[in-house]
């Protein structure tokens, strides 16, 4: 009964926070759900627009996906809802199976939806949340990178009023050369101004805040709401000319009322095409929100639970499947908002939804002559943030693998399109990881002298002696990498003839697969049969009871050490020589 409660706390989160919930900590989620009210109203609808969808599923997907997540997250400080990057991506998975505009496209949006959401539940439910880890870092950053610059050209097209279109950026900035010459002026003019101003609003408008008299942080906060400036000054400048009925294009009608009821498209022809972009959109959408997560956490000493993360954003997920919207997961910049506005649990996300839908409900009628123009303009200054192309710099510096894994990730997301970009990424990952461990360091070790340490013989003057070879792995034992310890220690021991003994020094072996243990054979083997005894010295307990459950460990023609020290002692008798810059291993 015990086990079942406590089960049944783990997978609602709200049961913890909610026992101590206070009348403080309710006025500072109060205050910060405004503030992020404020700020998702325009970010939602001009997320929806990127996504090809309807104005109003923005604000769909951030009502009943952050109700949800509000029950099941374990981040206290995260915002869910529509973010630039899976917006693109869900525009280009769509694209691929439904023209925009249309009803299948809507219907297409809600089944993305509702796969992301299984499969985040799933892999919450059988604790999986650490598949996201063979996403290497750098190459999320040039996925990032990338997808801001394809995301910021998209939007070119509606700041000069013309219909370019393309999924690469060769085609889209073919397609805006093609119809430059039709660039409507007025469109033009809202567009570069909104541009500049949410610019200026970024970076000039709290230090000029600050000059007047008013603190940092409400300087930050009001800056944070600049967008809706932009919003009600192009939409009252497009009604009072009448601009609309001189071709500016603007968002039009959009339903007054609350989420309405949805049912996602669940024909198998619809969902194979679409299973893979849903596992793309998951993994992404997942890594972007738990970095955040755990970013705002570690700021209050906080932690947060990936698996449960992942079962919060899944229920978010198949939240906005059924309630007109499409794929949410945490958003960075909407995040620190509500971190620094003051939020304090998730309950601040639940007001932020009751915010929403008043809006949904009372204020479309006052967006219907917001241009798109200005819609465009808050996308491109919000993406152009995520661009970093010093990570090619840093990677370069420290990592030449690292860097044509980003490199390859930004030529390819940008010549290819999202979808090849994120997959080529999620390979070269999982490749970079295979490689590198494929060729793991091993070392010559000597004895320090004066001290019963070893270190590698290239970088130490340290003891050796001609008739034990001792080598330090530094890596696992697996499949990948089995077959190269084999043929460096035949290479060294073909190489030198006073060779007795060869010892495998193990501290940092975590785990010896089947295909090693093989390999440990194959090399034991070899070398009984030239008169060599193989010996192994620090193996950790769990890597020897598994040796202990093979017969390795009854052929094996040498010892196995407690301690590095105990074989040279053992072996050597304590004699040794130090070594000259010849007799130095170039085995690394």
């Amino acid at each position: 009964m015990a086990r079942t409660k406590r089960t049944f706390w783990r997978y609602l989160p709200i049961l913890v926070w909610g026992r101590s919930y206070d009348r403080a900590a309710l006025t500072s989620d109060f205050v910060a759900a405004v503030i992020v009210t404020i700020m998702l109203i325009p970010q939602s609808l001009a997320y929806a627009m990127l996504a090809g969808l309807p104005p109003e599923a923005g604000i769909y997907a951030s009502i009943a996906p952050i109700l949800l997540y509000a029950v099941f997250g374990s981040s206290r400080a995260l915002a869910v809802g529509p973010v630039a990057v899976v917006s693109l991506m869900t525009a280009a998975a769509i694209g691929q199976v439904a023209e925009a505009g249309s009803m299948g496209y809507a219907a297409a949006a809600l089944t993305l939806a509702l796969l992301s959401g299984v499969m985040l539940m799933a892999l919450g439910l059988l604790r999986l949340g650490f598949i996201a880890n063979f996403l290497s870092h750098p190459v999320i950053a040039g996925f990032i990178t990338a997808s801001g610059l394809l995301i910021a050209t998209s939007q070119i097209k509606h700041i000069l009023g013309v219909p370019a279109g393309g999924h690469t950026l060769i085609e889209m900035l073919g397609s805006l050369a093609a119809h430059l010459g039709a660039t409507h002026l007025p469109t033009l003019v809202i567009g570069v101004a909104a541009t500049v101003f949410l610019f200026w609003v970024r970076k000039g408008l709290k230090p000029a805040l600050v000059r007047l008299g008013l603190g940092p942080r409400s300087a930050d906060l009001v800056a944070k709401a600049g967008p809706v400036a932009a919003v009600a000054v192009t939409t009252l400048a497009v009604w009072a000319l009448g601009l609309d009925a001189r071709g500016v294009a603007i968002v039009g009608a959009v339903p007054q009322g609350l989420p309405p009821l949805t049912l996602p498209d669940l024909s198998p022809d619809l969902l194979a095409k679409l299973v893979l972009p849903a596992a793309l959109i998951s993994l992404i959408g997942f890594v972007e929100s738990v970095s955040v997560a755990q970013t705002l956490a570690a700021r209050r000493r906080q932690r947060i639970d990936p698996d449960q993360e992942l079962i919060g954003l899944g229920a978010a997920n198949i939240g906005a499947a059924f309630t007109g919207g499409y794929p949410v997961t945490g958003g960075f910049a909407r995040s620190v908002v509500n971190f620094d506005a003051g939020a304090e649990t998730p309950a601040a996300g639940a007001f932020t939804a009751a915010g929403l839908a008043i809006a949904a409900v009372a204020l479309t009628p006052l967006i219907f002559y917001l241009p798109t123009a200005t819609l465009a303009a808050t996308i491109i200054v919000a993406v152009l943030s995520l661009v970093d192309f010093s990570i090619l710099r840093k990677s370069w510096a420290y990592s030449r693998a690292d860097f044509a894994a980003v490199l390859a990730t930004i030529v390819l997301t940008l010549g290819l399109g999202v979808e090849a970009g994120v997959s080529a990424g999620v390979l070269i990952s999982i490749g970079l990881h295979l490689y590198k461990t494929s060729r793991p360091h091993v070392a010559e070790v000597g004895l320090v002298p004066g001290t019963q340490h070893f270190r590698n013989v290239l970088r130490h003057r340290v003891v050796t002696s001609p008739k034990v070879l001792a080598l330090r792995v530094d890596e696992s034992l697996y499949f990948a990498n089995a077959r190269f310890l084999e043929d460096l220690i035949q290479d060294r021991v073909a190489a030198d003839c006073p060779i007795e003994h060869v010892v495998l020094m193990c501290p940092a072996i975590n785990e010896i697969d089947f295909s090693a243990l093989e390999s440990l054979e194959a090399i034991n083997e070899r070398l009984r049969g030239i008169g060599i005894r193989l010996h192994l010295s620090e193996v950790k307990g769990p890597v020897m009871d598994r040796l202990k459950r093979s017969h390795f460990l009854d052929t094996l023609n040498g010892r196995v050490f407690l301690s590095h020290y105990d074989a040279w002692m053992a072996l050597t008798g304590g004699q040794g020589a130090m070594p000259t810059a010849a007799q130095a291993s170039p085995s690394g």
